[in-house]
């Protein structure tokens, strides 16, 4: 595929924003699609518009891609269908044609239980929840409409503006299953855009993607890591994360393609975030 010129973000929170700046950076013409005001002077050219009311995505321009990134108003199945399924139809029938190249920004979400065992693009998706569930009606769409579509399965992000993680550790809230492993899926936000930028152009990409560090760990070892860099105690021994299933995500296929993680390992990327 030729270098995209021209780029649509549409769903620009802190993952589509950090994809557009990348762009920009790189010489393109992107344009950012959201509900509310854009941030001027960065080089963006911010839309108005809202994914789940057709009428207010008139006049959106002409695009060689599309970067799918919206966040849905609120965590329940209706506000997911809105934004991720019927969304995305909006949008695709309001552009005024088909770009040669879809990126969806999906989630490891899809996959359910696999105790602790390692999943991949090729594993059988069996969503725990209605969140995976719609996603995967999503890109099951995406497929569908000859619009070169692109799944990136998402794990954990964290980065800059999402260190929660620390305030838990500090207020003793983070439990963590001892004695068996239970494993914590991460990647790190700036390395989520570069993945997404990376697959913007690629040569013949296959349409399912997982995007995750290179280090799956027991949520154990991270959190134990991190509370002894903070100085807080280690955690207390409780259940996993409900609702995620217990899996070790690869990222070969993303790794053969020739994408590399600038943030490998989960633990070095969560210390750089800390103060000097």
């Amino acid at each position: 595929m030729p270098r995209s010129r021209t780029v649509l973000v549409a769903g620009a929170g802190d993952v589509g924003t950090r994809v557009a700046r990348r762009l920009v950076a790189e010489g393109r013409k992107v344009f950012a699609l959201r509900r509310g005001e854009g941030t001027p002077g960065d080089g963006i050219a911010w839309l108005r518009g809202d994914l789940t009311r057709p009428g207010t995505l008139a006049g959106l321009p002409a695009v060689d891609a599309l970067v799918f990134s919206p966040t849905p108003d609120a965590r329940d199945e209706a506000a997911y269908r809105a934004v991720f399924v019927d969304g995305l139809a909006n949008l695709l029938d309001a552009l005024p044609s088909p770009p040669a190249r879809t990126l969806f920004v999906s989630s490891s979400a899809v996959y359910g239980e696999h105790g602790g065992g390692w999943v991949d693009e090729d594993t059988p998706p069996e969503p725990p929840g209605f969140n995976g569930r719609l996603l995967l009606e999503a890109e099951r769409l995406l497929a569908s409409r000859g619009v070169g579509g692109v799944s990136l399965r998402l794990a954990g992000l964290y980065g800059p503006g999402r260190a929660q993680l620390f305030e838990r550790l500090r207020e003793g809230k983070a439990a963590v299953p001892r004695g068996q492993p239970v494993y914590a899926n991460r990647i790190h936000v700036d390395d989520a855009a570069a993945a997404l930028a990376f697959l913007l152009d690629m040569q013949d990409p296959q349409a399912i993607y997982v995007g995750v560090d290179h280090t799956p760990l027991p949520i154990d070892a991270l959190y134990d890591h991190l509370a002894r860099l903070i100085g807080a105690p280690l955690p207390p021994d409780g259940p996993g994360p409900a609702g995620v299933g217990n899996k070790r995500l690869s990222n070969a296929r993303l790794r053969a393609a020739g994408f590399r993680c600038a943030w490998p390992d989960a633990r070095d990327g969560y210390a750089a975030l800390l103060p000097l």
